[in-house]
């Protein structure tokens, strides 16, 4: 494939937000449809994990219903996913991105265990919209751009509009905790 400016700007990103360099791993916008499928399972799943989280330290009511709002939605993508795999005979294939989301969602979520009250609603508003913003940019720039499947490109296309959502639901949500 080749990859435009936007692309290799929404790779280095990706990289970057996964905690690895350019130099030592394969480009998001060069996974195949199905390692990319796995990226944005894991993604969502992370998110599901950061809203328990969320539900089990967090006494504010707009962090809670937030937190309920990711649960509900990030699920409701995953099945749809699932679904989809299943029509098409295919399983998602486990990557090099998907693993270090994993290994670093892990150690956020031991950082923000340790935080109670404004506190943990703060850091976990703050990462929630960090974290749209920097997997909208990945589907949105590297990964639709370079899907193969039109069946799957119009999950993702759909998954972006209702994260694009949320992206600006967590940016309210820190702009109503830091004031």
């Amino acid at each position: 494939m080749t990859l435009r400016t936007p692309l290799l700007a929404a790779a280095s990103f990706a990289l970057m937000l996964a905690g690895q360099s350019a130099a030592h791993a394969q480009s998001p916008a060069e996974l195949n449809d199905l390692e990319m499928a796995h990226v944005a399972y894991v993604a969502d799943t992370i998110d599901i994990r950061y809203a328990h989280l969320a539900l089990a330290l967090s006494d504010n009511p707009d962090v809670r219903a937030f937190a309920q709002t990711m649960i509900r939605d990030h699920t409701a993508v995953n099945e749809q996913a699932l679904a989809l795999l299943e029509k098409l005979e295919a399983q998602p294939q486990d990557n090099g991105l998907s693993q270090k989301l994993n290994t670093d969602a892990a150690a956020l979520i031991d950082e923000m265990s340790a935080l109670r009250g404004e506190a943990f609603d703060r850091r976990y508003a703050e990462n929630e919209l960090a974290y749209h913003k920097a997997v909208n940019r990945l589907v949105e720039e590297a990964f639709i751009p370079n899907i193969e499947n039109g069946e799957v490109r119009t999950l993702f296309e759909a998954g972006l509009e209702i994260f694009k959502v949320h992206q600006d639901h967590a940016a309210a949500m820190v702009e109503a905790l830091n004031r």
